[in-house]
């Protein structure tokens, strides 16, 4: 009598018993990958990473095309939506960049209305001070020259943008002052707005700074503020260091900041300064916004 064979009963079993296993050992490289790449990841926000990726934070998105339901404006307002991103650099002073706030076409425009009638810069005199025992404070040389003067046009249109970007009507402005600060040229820290106790009484005060940066520097030239976020307010700083939030000029950037708190105070970290230029040439030109309307 022949034996009887177990061959084809043999693997069924086999086959049954082995199906469980590579399922299992599948979940166990799936789950041990997953792992692995999460530690690798973290690693890298670690600071580990040769290649450390930054993390942008969006409040809302910029290049998303958005249909709004408008509603009806008044009669100063605007039918359309407005635009002008910004970057909020400090609360302490109240500071905001503006990237590619202009052209390079309008910056350069700007430039070469202000070369014909550059003369050095001054200074608003306290008392007790003179030209001599404030030399050196403020190096740079400018020129004033107010939207109507413009015959190019393009101050007109950076002013009403600046307008729009503040939401402070333009007769509250001064007239551009446009600034060329060369070569070891700077200026001391200080403030835009007049402290009454030291200029004597103001009819109007300097609330809001705008400065449209119209050239690249490639060393030093930046805007300082040493008080920012309340620091270096011990009495020990000398106004000429060049130290606390710094901002390099690009050509058309801005940066806006605040001089006066809401309630019309000066905001003791507003002081602010102008870096000495190491390399290269610095143009800015700088908007000042007053608390009451202006003469033209």
């Amino acid at each position: 009598m022949k034996g009887k064979t177990v061959k084809g009963n043999w693997n069924l079993r086999t086959n049954k018993l082995t199906f469980p296993y590579v399922f299992l050992i599948c979940i166990f490289f799936f789950l041990a990958g997953f792992f692995g790449s999460t530690l690798f990841s973290h690693s890298q926000d670690d600071g580990h990473s040769l290649r450390p990726r930054p993390r942008p934070r969006f409040l809302g998105s910029t290049k998303k095309e958005t249909e709004y339901n408008l509603l009806t404006a008044g009669v100063s307002g605007d039918d359309s939506i407005t635009s002008i991103p910004f970057q909020v650099l400090s609360w302490k002073p109240r500071a905001l960049y503006f990237p590619n706030f202009a052209t390079a076409e309008q910056c350069k425009g700007i430039v070469d209305v202000a070369k014909a009638g550059l003369k050095p810069s001054t200074l608003a005199l306290r008392e007790g001070e003179n030209e001599e025992n404030t030399k050196g404070i403020r190096t740079s040389s400018g020129v004033f020259v107010s939207a109507s003067e413009d015959k190019t046009g393009i101050l007109d249109v950076i002013e009403e943008k600046i307008a729009r970007a503040t939401m402070i009507p333009r007769t509250h402005g001064e007239a551009f002052n446009i600034l060329r600060y060369e070569i070891g040229q700077r200026y001391n820290s200080h403030y835009d707005a007049f402290n009454p106790a030291e200029y004597g009484p103001q009819k109007s005060q300097r609330m809001a700074s705008f400065l449209l940066y119209l050239s690249d520097v490639e060393e030093g030239g930046e805007t300082m503020f040493p008080y920012e976020n309340g620091s270096n307010m011990d009495g020990s700083y000398g106004f000429e260091e060049c130290i606390g939030l710094r901002v390099r000029p690009r050509q058309g950037d801005g940066l806006l900041f605040y001089s006066l708190f809401p309630n019309g105070t000066i905001d003791p970290t507003s002081l602010h300064g102008s870096c000495p230029v190491i390399k290269g040439e610095k143009w800015v030109a700088t908007k000042w916004i007053r608390n009451e309307e202006q003469d033209d």
